[in-house]
């Protein structure tokens, strides 16, 4: 299958009532570019006999996060190691991290959801990555995920020869990580990624959703730096009351079967 063709939103602020102890903040998210960037994402089709629409589980111990874990905003990724738009959306989130991250208030979780259907090695690639931060911890996982993407091309797949490698670069021991994958110990946690992703609307990576205390909303495709710059820009303005929400003016919003307001 193809990937398609989506386009983003000239502007889309999506009005978001977060609580805040006795305080309630419009949210709103603007695409400041000021002209239509095409954003793409790698789809896939699942039978909707197998998995039912629900919602995202929260953020836990189970997850890997760069960032401060108790951020304000949270973005959660549905990413496939194979997909090359999630190769391109994963140098934009770095960007995006070296320059908000350190402020405390944006952290970044990446959840595993391969396209067995496109990529047939993803799902091993996304047991090996668990198996890494089963071992390692977080640094060990972010370091293993980064070493996958910088070592292909964008439309190359991961070779699964170095798999090992990388492993072993991030810090962990070459035979617990052997025993890992041959027991397939982690192989359930991604079925239930999958299954997590799904439920959380996503039909093709990377699909991300942004969190906001108890509100979220859905950031769809590989959206470009400086449209993913311009969001988090204006919710930290938001966070710190600097946003003038008047100027903006509000136009109808896409969402999912979920209800949630979608940026694509």
């Amino acid at each position: 299958m193809e990937p398609t063709q989506q386009n983003s939103s000239l502007v889309l602020p999506i009005a978001i009532i977060v609580g805040f102890a006795m305080i309630a903040l419009a949210i709103f998210f603007t695409n400041q570019g000021g002209g239509t960037t095409p954003a793409v994402s790698q789809s896939q089709e699942t039978a909707e006999d197998e998995l039912t629409d629900g919602e995202a589980r929260v953020v836990d111990e189970s997850d890997y996060i760069l960032g401060n874990p108790n951020a304000p905003i949270v973005m959660i990724e549905y990413s496939d190691y194979d997909c090359p738009f999630c190769k391109q959306y994963h140098r934009t989130m770095h960007q995006i991290m070296d320059e908000y991250g350190v402020t405390g208030k944006i952290a970044w979780v990446y959840r595993q959801f391969p396209l067995v259907e496109l990529h047939p090695n993803a799902p091993k690639v996304s047991e090996a990555a668990l198996c890494v931060g089963d071992i390692g911890g977080n640094e060990a996982f972010w370091s293993f995920s980064d070493q996958i993407f910088d070592g292909r091309s964008i439309d190359q797949a991961t070779n699964v020869t170095k798999l090992p490698q990388y492993a072993e670069k991030s810090g962990v021991d070459s035979a617990q990580y052997a025993a890992c994958m041959s027991e397939g110990r982690m192989k359930q946690a991604v079925e239930d990624s999958i299954r997590d992703g799904f439920d959380a609307g996503a039909r093709g990576t990377p699909y991300t959703i942004l969190r906001i205390g108890n509100q979220q909303a859905v950031v769809n495709g590989a959206q470009p730096y400086d449209v993913v710059k311009g969001i988090v820009e204006n919710l930290i303005d938001q966070l710190e009351g600097n946003f003038d929400t008047s100027a903006v003016e509000a136009q109808e919003t896409q969402t999912n079967q979920q209800g949630l307001p979608v940026i694509e």
